[in-house]
């Protein structure tokens, strides 16, 4: 399902359709030598996609069957025969079979045969999932079979304008339908939540049309140009009676539908053998409300960090960013699970200040953490408001607080580095140390400066030669320089001899050196 949700419509992206020539044999039965074009690439291009992946290339069992299903002579495919085989299959779609349905069983069965027994074996894991959600919501279960087409169930695959996961939803529409996607969590690639987001737009199409062939073309190109089709053939309700008013890339996608429905009810037929994978069968769910790293988990109870990053590939950056207020699953083989109870203190404590670089706690109605708390519970901290002045920077601003850049932009939904002056902060703070922080807005400049220097400021506190750089005037105090116009990391660094301007960055905790702006304040360590 690649496509963006409209206000009033849908527009989808796609894969999808067919087309090939037939050679006769001697016996006058065609064997289909298909030519993919590009109506069918796409489906192509994620059944080859599948193969380089990495749960294929690294947690596969390969099966000592001596019939490999790479190695095998072409199938003879028989019209009759694939017509009363699809007639055979109960449905409450009609399995009608021509040229088209052909062309797709012949790609299935033939030239991605291969292809077929992976996802034939990591169907065992999803399938159960995916018809548990579809029951729920009273939807044909066979309709497990779009994510065949749509991602060959790989929960990681990409399409080239973005849409991702098993059904293969769109940022945009992803967030309609509740999905997370931050730095962090992506729950378009979570199985579960995606199937849910999936079943649930498949409710809504039915509700329109009352024809799952036409919910699928639906979800396929958007109900938009389904109803374009409708009207343009004189009001037909028939997916074949529409079929040249469709999309070209969305002819095919309900043949593809069909031929994938027929190549996992007849695959032993053509000697496909599923692949057996290692995705476990039981499972359990475990509620994280703290920050915790793959490897944490993995060695303490012994088990493939791999296995973790394919039963939850949601999870971006092998960590989870659960708290308190907004705990995150984790999926464990079960046979993992009572390892995991036992140890699950010691887990989230096993180097910490590896994974993390500070002791860090997540605070109300933030994706981020305070780095100036020791305790790990959220009720100790307080929000306070810091009001912006003229000269302020985040690094600045993240030394009076005691807490990271990342901290305060993540807080305060800030992008950039530029700060306007008068607009308020919300930063979080230990309550004991509320009335403290909270004095910081009303100081004057030369007041919060005396917060960073490292040792108390002197009364022969002098000027320094350059008009606008105060100091103590004592090596190893801070200096204050005011960034003027045409100023650079570089040109300022120049004024003080040790100085570098990665030195002063690294200080500012400034990583973008185009953020420097007149009138903004930098602290230097003076270094003579």
């Amino acid at each position: 399902m690649k496509y963006i949700f409209g206000l009033l419509s849908f527009l989808w992206l796609t894969q999808t359709a067919t087309a090939s020539f037939h050679v006769p044999d001697s016996t006058g039965i065609e064997i289909l030598m298909g030519v993919e074009d590009d109506e069918q690439k796409d489906i192509t291009d994620d059944l080859d996609k599948l193969l380089q992946s990495w749960y294929i290339k690294n947690y596969v069992s390969i099966s000592d069957d001596p019939q490999d299903n790479s190695v095998y002579q072409p199938v003879v495919l028989n019209d009759s025969v694939l017509a009363a085989q699809l007639g055979k299959i109960a449905s409450p779609f009609s399995m009608d079979y021509n040229e088209q349905v052909r062309d797709f069983i012949n790609l299935y069965v033939n030239k991605r045969r291969k292809q077929v027994g992976y996802m034939l074996g990591l169907s065992e894991y999803y399938f159960p999932m995916f018809e548990s959600v579809f029951d729920k919501h009273q939807i044909p279960l066979e309709l497990k079979y779009l994510s065949i087409i749509e991602s060959a169930l790989n929960p990681r695959a990409v399409s080239p304008v973005g849409a991702s996961g098993l059904w293969q939803f769109m940022y945009a529409t992803g967030k309609i339908y509740k999905l997370e996607v931050n730095s962090f969590v992506d729950d378009r690639r979570d199985p579960l939540k995606s199937t849910e987001a999936a079943a649930q737009f498949l409710s809504s199409l039915y509700s329109i049309y009352k024809d799952w062939t036409l919910v699928i073309a639906a979800y396929n190109c958007g109900p938009g140009n389904v109803n374009k089709a409708i009207k343009r053939s004189g009001g037909k309700t028939n997916f074949w009676d529409i079929y040249n008013y469709l999309p070209k890339e969305t002819r095919g996608y309900v043949p593809a539908f069909i031929a994938a429905t027929y190549a996992f009810h007849y695959y032993d037929q053509y000697y496909i053998r599923p692949k057996k994978m290692n995705l476990p069968i039981m499972s359990d769910t475990m509620q994280i409300d703290a920050q915790l790293h793959f490897e944490q988990v993995a060695s303490m109870i012994n088990m493939p960090v791999e296995q973790l990053r394919e039963l939850n590939p949601q999870y971006k950056l092998d960590i989870i960013p659960g708290s308190p207020e907004k705990p995150y699953t984790l999926i464990i083989p079960h046979e993992y699970s009572l390892a995991y109870i036992e140890k699950k203190d010691t887990i989230f404590c096993h180097l910490d200040s590896v994974y993390f670089a500070e002791r860090r706690v997540y605070v109300p109605g933030s994706t981020s953490v305070a780095s100036n708390v020791q305790s790990s519970n959220t009720n100790d901290l307080s929000p306070i408001t810091y009001i912006i002045k003229s000269g302020d920077n985040l690094g600045l601003i993240a030394g009076w607080y005691d807490v990271t850049i990342s901290n305060l932009k993540d807080w305060n939904n800030i992008h950039k580095n530029y700060l306007k002056a008068g607009r308020k902060l919300t930063i979080y703070v230990p309550k004991h140390k509320a009335t403290h922080y909270a004095s910081i807005n009303k100081m004057s400049l030369s007041q919060k400066r005396r917060l960073g220097q490292s040792t108390a400021p002197s009364k022969a506190s002098q000027t320094a030669s350059t008009s606008n750089i105060k100091s103590t005037g004592k090596p190893g105090d801070f200096i204050y320089y005011t960034v003027k116009k045409g100023d650079n990391f570089w040109n300022i660094s120049q004024k003080y001899p040790g100085v570098s301007n990665t030195d002063i960055m690294e200080l500012n905790n400034i990583s973008d050196p185009s953020s420097l702006r007149p009138g903004q304040t930098l602290k230097i360590k003076r270094k003579s």
